[in-house]
């Protein structure tokens, strides 16, 4: 409902409701298009083009579903054009990256978790980008695989297939780690 109150505010010229949107969205859009690209400089530049964007189209904008899957599908389809041009993407510092958030108070249990984190994202940054883009977008942007599909171009059982297989080799490379 926020959202949408949201929206109407843009269209009609609130700054302060652009802010609140940057503000509740941006870390988001952020971490999935670091996880899609392995290049957290450029993932800021593509969140920050999709917002100048969205500021474009203030007094126009039409969000039919929720806003938080139509910003994660503008950010995706923002690395679809960078990949089609063969952008140079260098890998991403794992240090550029917040740590997973740990519940736990304990020194050695939070180092347990970011050590948990990096190896899950070094994971996630081999898989096939089909692939990755399936589970980050499932897992991370919370997008439904019909959703993804539409994005992508393809069948909801292609789209599933690929989130299986993604999944299959992150358990796979995650459990080799866990062996050495």
């Amino acid at each position: 409902m926020e959202d949408n109150l949201l929206i109407w505010k843009l269209n009609h010229g609130s700054a302060d409701a652009l802010c609140r949107i940057y503000e509740k969205y941006r870390d988001d859009l952020v971490r999935i298009a670091a996880g899609l690209l392995n290049n957290m400089s450029v993932a800021e530049d593509v969140v920050q083009e999709v917002f100048l964007t969205l500021v474009r189209s203030a007094g126009r904008c039409e969000i039919r579903k929720n806003l938080k899957g139509y910003l994660t599908t503008c950010v995706a389809n923002k690395i679809h054009d960078l990949n089609s041009k063969k952008s140079a993407q260098n890998p991403v510092s794992l240090d550029d990256i917040e740590p997973a958030a740990s519940d736990s108070q304990e020194p050695d249990q939070r180092v347990a978790c970011d050590e948990e984190f990096e190896n899950v994202y070094k994971a996630i940054a081999q898989l096939p980008y089909e692939q990755k883009e399936v589970v980050v977008l499932h897992l991370q942007g919370r997008m439904k695989f019909r959703e993804i599909a539409e994005l992508q171009g393809t069948s909801i059982k292609t789209t599933i297939s690929r989130y299986g297989y993604g999944l299959d080799k992150l358990r796979s490379m995650l459990s080799s780690e866990v062996e050495r």
